[in-house]
């Protein structure tokens, strides 16, 4: 058995046996509001809870994956624009120090997704690449490999202007397409009324919702660029505003050299159980290795 925990707006922590999740996903308030010295008791905390609802002895989980936002090396949160205090957090070691015995991994929390995807779809062999539309922007790879990955702090636009990214940096896809980021752009409105008044024709907002599909195109187009064409996910609360016919009018208009043609996007639902399982498998995986 192994522990998965997806710890973004909120955290979640569940058992997990191979591809599966073992009974319900325990679900608790996220890590904004914790002093960075509480990260690892409270998830550690967590962790034991699931457990005892399960019946099985803490001591006999092989290994435990936790995904949270930011830069992750070597079990450091090296940056994390969204939950700040992370940055710096050895988390790895923090959550030896609390007593827990098991295997640890630390790892973005949009990696965690993807492999959630693959793992859940069968499909463990293929690359996955899964774009995530939230609060911030996650972009997941799946086989995980080392590097930093923050593809939604992208640069798809010299705008000097476009400076609506929670990290501070100029022409981020996450300025543009970050819910964060829409609030700031649109003062007067909230995101889901920017996207119904441009099906309504309203200029502003049709303007601002093809820039949306364009500035996802660029950065899957820099992706195709460096790691090939494939299958392109798309998941998360903003998802449900995905044109496929548009996003992909865009990404062909800036992908033409004949091999890298031929990517798809799909929208999918996923949830916290998805990520779970793919923080505990990547943690699996990375025991192994």
């Amino acid at each position: 058995m192994n522990i998965g925990v997806f710890a973004s707006e909120s955290i979640a922590v569940g058992l997990v046996d191979g591809h599966q999740l073992v009974g319900p996903a325990l679900i608790a308030p996220g890590l904004q509001g914790l002093h960075r010295d509480e990260i690892a008791g409270h998830i550690f905390q967590h962790v034991q809870e699931v457990c005892e609802a399960a019946g099985v002895a803490l001591a006999s989980i092989g290994a435990l994956g936790v995904g949270i936002p930011g830069i992750i090396r070597g079990g450091i949160v090296e940056e994390s624009p969204n939950i700040p205090q992370l940055k710096g957090l050895n988390l790895e070691c923090a959550l030896k120090e609390v007593g827990l015995k098991a295997s640890v991994l630390v790892l973005n929390d949009a990696d965690a997704m993807a492999a959630g995807v693959a793992a859940t779809r069968g499909q463990m062999e293929k690359l996955i690449r899964v774009w995530t539309l939230g609060f911030g922007i996650g972009f997941g790879r799946y086989p995980r490999a080392e590097g930093v990955w923050e593809g939604g702090h992208g640069v798809v636009t010299l705008d000097p202007k476009e400076q609506f990214c929670g990290c501070g940096g100029q022409g981020h896809l996450e300025g543009i397409m970050g819910y964060r980021a829409m609030r700031m752009r649109f003062l007067d409105l909230e995101p889901e009324e920017v996207f119904a008044n441009a099906k309504t024709g309203d200029a502003r907002c049709m303007a601002f919702v093809k820039l949306w599909h364009r500035a996802l195109a660029a950065a899957t187009a820099t992706t195709v660029h460096q790691a090939g064409p494939g299958r392109f996910y798309i998941s998360g609360i903003n998802a449900k505003h995905i044109e496929l016919g548009l996003l992909s009018q865009y990404l062909h208009d800036m992908v033409k050299m004949s091999p890298l043609q031929g990517s798809v996007f799909e929208v999918i639902a996923t949830t916290e159980d998805t990520a779970i399982v793919g923080a505990a498998v990547n943690a699996s995986l990375a025991l192994t290795s």
